[in-house]
């Protein structure tokens, strides 16, 4: 039975449903703005695809705008906006040049005007002031990335050297009201943490600043020891803001899809944040449990698990998952885990996550691959193009995290109700 052609199509449908314009729109729909000028900024992975939909809506209201996205995600020219593409997820020179555009855009505003702020994933490297040396800043973000720190921590930091982070952003467009509209990426949708939260006050302290910092050993100047001293804004008067997606929305809409095919969903939990490689050591386990199952089952586990780098390989979170899951599904009839990044990219790769099946490690241990080999080198996207497993969409347009998706499929297929 065909278990790759049901993922793809679970992917695809579930994709569908979490993409940023009906989500945009509903949050236009019906809004009345002060009297002045409107501006538009649009930040993180899904920031092209909001833009282009509140650009649409505005039209001759919308005054003018910037966007700034990740590399590969600008899929055509916005009328009135200027366009970034820049790094992530460690800001680059053009994350820096886009956010300045931004910030000349909404210097000087008066209290009739107003900016919409359109806020996505990945906005904490693609919209960034840094406070310190450039140079130093993406050393810090990448000590961050590689100690396995969770994204809450990152955060935590990184709105303390930032001069746009931790509501600063919506601080220098004032007296000018910010409407902002947010597509969540992180755990539970703390609205001061998605993006590091640009528009919004913030709730860490100095103090955990400076544990994260202890906890993981990080080297630091002098001057970035400072700012971790420094207070963020605790209170904003001029923000209004509006969530408009989340992973939750990417559970049921896989969930939905699985049903369709025939099996039994079941939503585990909507807040993964474990290593990738013990979320599909787990994904395994409950694989061998209901293999004596005598109808289909699918069982989902969305957010975002992290990884510690102990090599130099190619790969990414839910390439890693997948194939860690590979080791434990070895022989198991028609069974098959996958994982995906909703933005469509996974690590610095070109894929959005990966597929494993019963089949996996018995294909790489013939081509000479053993999967512990590749985990330790952080290799897996080597791994899975060897065995036919890597899974591009390409860039989606929208970004609220991650789902992985255990299926177990058996003959006799019966159709029930997705539960969480």
């Amino acid at each position: 039975m065909d278990l790759k052609k049901d993922a793809d199509i679970i992917i695809k449908a579930a994709l569908r449903k979490v993409m940023p314009d009906e989500a945009v729109t509903q949050a236009l729909a019906g809004k009345c703005f002060r009297e002045g000028k409107v501006y538009l900024v649009a930040a993180g992975k899904a920031a092209w695809q909001m833009a282009k939909t509140a650009a649409d809506i505005l039209g001759d209201r919308l005054q003018a705008g910037v966007c700034v996205t990740k590399y590969g995600h600008v899929k055509g020219d916005i009328p009135k906006l200027q366009c970034f593409e820049a790094g992530h997820p460690v800001p680059d020179g053009n994350s820096f040049r886009g956010t300045r555009a931004a910030l000349d855009l909404v210097s000087d505003l008066k209290r009739e005007d107003t900016v919409i702020f359109l806020l996505s994933g990945g906005g904490s490297a693609l919209f960034e002031k840094p406070l310190i040396p450039e140079g130093e800043l993406s050393d810090i973000t990448e000590q961050l990335l590689a100690c396995g720190a969770d994204i809450t921590e990152i955060n935590i930091i990184r709105k303390r050297l930032s001069a746009v982070k931790g509501g600063r952003f919506a601080k220098m467009c004032a007296p000018a009201g910010v409407y902002s509209i947010v597509l969540s990426d992180v755990l539970g949708d703390p609205l001061d943490m998605i993006a590091s939260g640009p528009a919004y006050p913030d709730s860490s302290t100095c103090e955990q600043a400076l544990a994260v910092a202890e906890k993981y050993s990080l080297r630091f100047s002098d001057r970035a020891w400072e700012l971790l001293k420094t207070e963020t804004p605790r209170e904003l008067d001029n923000v209004e803001t509006v969530v408009t997606g989340s992973v939750r929305n990417l559970c049921l809409a896989a969930a939905q899809a699985c049903e369709e095919l025939g099996y039994q969903a079941l939503i585990l939990t909507d807040r993964l944040c474990c290593e990738a490689r013990e979320a599909g050591s787990f994904l395994a386990s409950i694989a061998k449990t209901h293999q004596g199952s005598g109808q289909s089952l699918a069982f989902l586990a969305g957010g975002e698990t992290i990884v510690h780098l102990t090599g130099t390989g190619k790969g990414g979170r839910n390439q890693e998952l997948a194939l860690a899951a590979a080791e434990g599904i070895s022989g198991l009839k028609d069974t098959a885990v996958f994982s995906i990044g909703s933005d469509g990219t996974d690590g610095p790769t070109d894929a959005a996550g990966g597929y494993c099946d019963g089949y996996t490690k018995e294909c790489l241990r013939s081509k000479g691959i053993e999967i512990y080999q590749v985990l330790q080198d952080n290799n897996a996207y080597m791994a899975l193009e060897e065995a036919d497993g890597l899974i591009k969409t390409g860039p989606t347009g929208t970004n609220v995290n991650d789902v992985a998706v255990l299926l177990i499929k058996r003959e006799n297929m019966g159709v029930r109700g997705a539960s969480a």
